[in-house]
Order: structure tokens, then sequence, then C-alpha cells
């Protein structure tokens, strides 16, 4: 009896994350944010720490992304460090980290040619 219970209980758990499989796939689109890439410390003074970011225009005001990323330690950073601002791309997926922040997993971050 005791078996027939586990793998019944079992049995409902896996039935529970193949259920939720759907939804996450959904989470995880890959977008494209165009607009000013800059350090969310040096320039905006909104973090402690060294962190690239992006403002996109949507519905007329401006919305900040932050980049999930390693921070400083990341190869495109450098060029917005210490207050610049560059035009450029973001492709990666949003992530939600329920801090009332907007937040991209970059897969391709690229600056505009000037």
């Amino acid at each position: 009896m005791r078996n027939v219970f586990w793998c019944l209980l079992m049995l409902c758990v896996a039935c529970g994350l193949v259920a939720t499989l759907p939804a996450a796939e959904k989470d995880q689109k890959e977008v494209k944010l165009t607009g000013t890439i800059l350090c969310a410390k040096c320039e905006l003074k909104e973090t402690k720490e060294c962190t690239t970011a992006i403002q996109v225009k949507e519905g007329g005001k401006t919305v900040t992304y932050y980049f999930d990323d390693k921070g400083d330690d990341e190869k495109y950073h450098s060029k917005v460090c210490g207050g610049g601002k560059e035009e450029g791309t973001v492709t990666g997926v949003i992530v939600d980290k329920k801090d009332n922040k907007k937040w991209i997993k970059p897969t391709k971050v690229e600056y505009s040619s000037k």
C-alpha cells in the first residue's frame, strides 16, 4: 500500500512539473532592446556597484533595464563606465528579480558605430 501511495505522489509531482514547462518557455523569449547603454552606478547613481543598463523608450516613457551579468567584469562595460553613454542594442531574455526593476540577461550587446 505504501508503494502505491509513493508512486501516485511521484506521478502527481511529475505532472505538476510538466504542466509548468510551457509557461516557463513562454517567459524565455529573447528580445532586442535598442537605446542608450550606460553604467547604472556612474551615470544613473542607482546602484552601489557598477552595473550596465539600457534606457529605452516605451510608450513615451524612458524605461531602464539593468543587465543581469557580471557587472564591470563584462568586456562591454568599460565603454560606458565612468559616466559614458553609448547608443546600442542588447539582445537577451527578460528576467524577474522581484525588486521593482526590469532586468535583462544579455546574450549579445552591440554599440552603434559613429
